[in-house]
């Protein structure tokens, strides 16, 4: 998380800020076995994505309140 942060702090020259980098991520760090074997796809799918990345903006945020 630090280490996206630090990514997050050069955002002027590379546009990926918190929230872009919680996009790229979330699905990566928060993966859920249980969502992929539902199958999940369409409206659903990108529900769970957004909820997701709505956690790791979050915890992008508050790194040094958190850890």
């Amino acid at each position: 998380m630090r280490h996206l942060l630090r990514m997050a702090g050069h955002s002027g020259r590379t546009n990926m800020h918190a929230r872009n980098l919680a996009i790229v991520w979330a699905p990566n760090l928060l993966r859920s076995r249980d969502i992929e074997a539902a199958g999940f796809n369409g409206t659903a799918a990108f529900m769970e994505v957004r909820v997701q990345s709505i956690v790791v903006e979050f915890i992008l945020t508050h790194v040094e309140q958190l850890f």
